[in-house]
């Protein structure tokens, strides 16, 4: 069976944090010491996290596609490699398609009509066989976040979903899903949470806590509501133009005005030994909906509650949506050691 492998970078995100991981482990091991629980609150596709499977993790983000990737990756439940290659290897093939959720309101979108049968069938499939437990937790996370990788390689778009390019032709796009290179045998206390970080704040108790909370006005759920929509796979109605459903209650606070004071309650509420704030420098750089919605003055003052600041910077050009072209950017790390 001739399937391919992926790894966990191998997604376009807005803010993913991979190619700063030396910047951030360097700065971790050079001034955390005698910690055992890993927590990324803001944890996105889980890059950062990766970084740190030799500790106990613990996972969160408020889009059930990002929790649902994070299982896959994270996870300390087995799977059975053999069966979930098998089952790729038959939604690679599959030829004949069928008129469904997705071909009803995504053809020639994003994707192709074809395509998008073959996405609508195989997530079905993939509810189907949870449904009748066939495939266990983690099996089911892996399975979806393999389409979810699948559908980010081919989409019609700029590597986010808030519009579709037109005029374009679609009929030379394959979806070919991989088998996840995750690893087994993690830590039988890791944890993926998908709820509000600030909730999630007041129930656990961490050596470190990581912070990459949205930077801007640009809502994530936003960006990426058709992915999020395949993984949650409840079918509801789209509207306008790029075919969004309702995200009124995956709408976060840190895109807002609300930022300071819901960052401020974070930092009062986590119980850890050491907090580590990734935030960018474009406070006022950018157009308005991509300047910095907390400034360095807002987080100082929170930090400063709980401890001893220090701060890291490192160059650095995002992935962005494209509007703010800066060549000056630079990522800041605000380690606070707790008292």
């Amino acid at each position: 069976m001739d399937v391919q492998f992926t790894k966990i970078n191998n997604r376009r995100y807005l803010g993913n944090k991979y190619k700063l991981l030396p910047f951030i482990t360097g700065v971790i091991k050079a001034n955390c010491f005698d910690f055992d629980v890993f927590t990324d609150i803001f944890a996105g596709t889980g890059a950062v996290s990766s970084a740190f499977t030799n500790k106990q993790l613990n996972t969160n983000d408020i889009l059930f596609s990002n929790y649902i990737s994070n299982t896959a990756w994270f996870s300390p439940e087995d799977y059975d490699t053999s069966k979930l290659v098998k089952l790729i290897c038959d939604y690679n093939s599959l030829e004949e398609y069928d008129e469904n959720y997705m071909t009803q309101y995504f053809s020639d979108t994003y994707f192709s009509r074809q395509v998008c049968s073959k996405i609508g069938h195989i997530r079905q499939d993939i509810e189907n066989r949870k449904n009748v437990n066939d495939i266990n937790n983690r099996e089911y996370a892996i399975l979806i976040t393999s389409l979810l990788y699948a559908m980010d390689r081919i989409a019609n778009t700029c590597g986010h979903y808030d519009a579709y390019r037109k005029n374009i032709d679609l009929s030379n796009q394959v979806l070919e899903m991989r088998m996840l290179s995750a690893q087994k045998g993690l830590n039988k206390n890791n944890r993926c949470y998908n709820e509000d970080s600030n909730e999630l704040a007041k129930n656990i108790k961490s050596g470190l806590v990581y912070l990459d909370p949205p930077y801007n006005s640009r809502q994530y759920c936003d960006a990426y509501h058709l992915v999020e929509n395949v993984a949650r796979w409840q079918k509801p109605e789209v509207f306008g133009v790029a075919r969004k459903m309702d995200r009124s209650a995956l709408k976060s606070d840190y895109c807002t005005r609300s930022a300071p004071k819901a960052f401020n309650d974070l930092i009062s509420n986590l119980d850890a030994q050491y907090i580590l704030v990734s935030y960018n420098n474009m406070e006022n750089k950018g157009n308005d909906r991509s300047n910095a919605r907390i400034s360095d003055k807002e987080i100082l003052d929170s930090l400063n509650t709980r401890g001893d600041v220090l701060i890291f910077t490192e160059d650095y050009k995002a992935f962005t949506t494209g509007k703010s072209d800066r060549s000056d950017n630079q990522e800041r790390l605000f380690l606070c050691k707790c008292r």
